[in-house]
């Protein structure tokens, strides 16, 4: 499945920091970065936009609830709960939920404050 037009801005969505770490004293040549987990919820009808790049910074995410559209490379994949995907470096994307319930994600990255 494809779209064609642009995703609008965010809307519907809330994110709850969970727990950061300071990189810098744990890694060598980390400074200035973080781990972070972050809890998101997209409502119904919500979207995670616009397009947006992982480029320095690299993540994963576990999908806890609900159903998660990601749009990339012209392709939308849906993710259900217990499933997760990657973002890299290559990653172009935007998110949004098409469901009738709350899509909840744990996302956790390494992050520039």
């Amino acid at each position: 499945m494809t779209r064609e037009q642009e995703p609008p801005e965010t809307r519907g969505v809330t994110v709850q920091h969970l727990v950061a770490v300071d990189l810098g004293p744990e890694i060598e040549g980390m400074a200035g970065r973080e781990l972070r987990m972050r809890m998101v919820t997209i409502d119904p009808g919500g979207v995670l936009g616009p397009v947006h790049d992982h480029a320095d910074r690299p993540g994963v995410v576990y999908v806890l609830q609900g159903t998660i559209t990601d749009h990339r490379d012209g392709i939308a994949r849906e993710y259900g709960p217990g499933v997760g995907w990657p973002e890299d470096a290559t990653t172009l994307h935007w998110l949004e939920n098409t469901g009738t319930t709350p899509a909840i994600e744990i996302s956790v990255d390494i992050f520039r404050p």
